[in-house]
């Protein structure tokens, strides 16, 4: 993906006046959850691991409590659930299982957020700044993104090798650094997603915070965590 060449000069500098009415021109986006309900391919390419491997599968209903931290993490969990040790040999041997199928199957069943597209086509039109901040693989993650939000974010990062993952704030630094915007202007910029590790992962960079009841986690354990700001619908986000 080409790298985004933006001077801060097209940015607003107007910090006061955004941050009073709760307006941002760059938005940091999660993924899976936030913008597309991805839990279904996620969870067939799990099973399809694990049936190859000789492991236990589970439903997919299951899988929104499985996944968070990206795939190595999920399948760690899906181990577990299964009675299994995932010790790392059998993580890898999973893994070389998954990513081939989830590369060839990842856009089969997952869908926008209802209000995603208007959402992302409104902020573009109004010259907002887009980026995707997700813990799934770097390929996946373009992938996905460009398949169904062709044009319309400036920045996809997922998990690069070298980089830890959220709720390492190192992500959106890097996102921050394409994007030619210094933490002094941090106001200017809304992190949005759907866990806990978003949260942390906000929090962590010194970024304020939306979190979307309609993903992973539900509105009553975000609520219980001490998310302040909590929308149900993509139409509820502030905009400028």
């Amino acid at each position: 993906m080409p790298s985004a060449s933006i001077s801060v000069s097209a940015i607003p500098s107007d910090c006061n006046k955004m941050k009073e009415n709760n307006e941002y021109n760059v938005y940091i986006f999660d993924l899976d959850g936030t913008l597309l309900n991805t839990i279904d391919d996620l969870g067939y390419a799990c099973n399809h691991a694990l049936t190859s491997c000789g492991y236990p599968v589970h439903p997919i209903e299951a899988y929104p409590q499985l996944v968070g931290n990206g795939v190595r993490k999920l399948i760690e969990r899906a181990l577990r659930a299964g009675g299994t040790d995932p010790q790392p040999a059998v993580v890898d041997e999973v893994m070389a299982a998954f990513v081939p199928y989830y590369n060839a199957h990842n856009c089969d069943h997952t869908r926008p957020y209802e209000g995603i597209p208007e959402l992302l086509k409104n902020l573009k039109s109004r010259g907002a700044l887009l980026a995707v901040a997700s813990n799934k693989y770097q390929a996946a993650t373009e992938k996905i993104v460009s398949h169904f939000f062709p044009g319309l974010f400036d920045i996809v990062f997922g998990e690069r090798e070298g980089v830890p993952r959220k709720p390492d704030p190192q992500i959106v630094r890097d996102i921050l650094a394409k994007l030619n915007v210094q933490m002094p202007n941090a106001p200017m910029v809304s992190y949005i997603g759907d866990s806990l590790v978003d949260r942390d992962t906000a929090a962590n960079a010194g970024l304020p915070f939306t979190a979307c009841s309609w993903g992973f986690v539900s509105r009553e354990r975000l609520v219980e965590a001490g998310c302040t700001r909590i929308i149900d619908h993509p139409s509820e986000l502030p905009v400028r």
